[in-house]
């Protein structure tokens, strides 16, 4: 399994327009072929800094969403709301306890 850990900063004007796109496309994006689970995080500091967590079964799962249409519409209207470049971690959980 591999998990995507991606980090946005947006405008703070921007905000409402992420989220209203994010929720538009959540189930989409989580239904996609070989995503098994997709979570938004937002910062309690930095409210305009967010954080998407999804698991994947393999890189090529991954792979194939950010090739697809729904990604580069999804992107298409996510990029220009940025004030910061996204930064992205591909990683391999380790550890969970519950």
């Amino acid at each position: 399994m591999l998990v995507r850990i991606v980090k946005m900063s947006f405008e703070p004007s921007k905000i409402d327009e992420f989220l209203a796109n994010f929720e538009t496309n959540k189930h989409e994006i989580r239904n996609f072929e070989g995503c098994n689970f997709l979570e938004l995080y937002r910062d309690q500091n930095n409210t305009n800094i967010f954080f998407t967590y999804s698991y994947w079964n393999a890189e090529s799962d991954l792979n194939n969403y950010r090739h697809s249409e729904l990604f580069k519409a999804v992107w298409a209207k996510t990029k220009p709301l940025f004030n910061a470049k996204p930064e992205a971690w591909s990683v391999d959980k380790l550890a969970s306890l519950k």
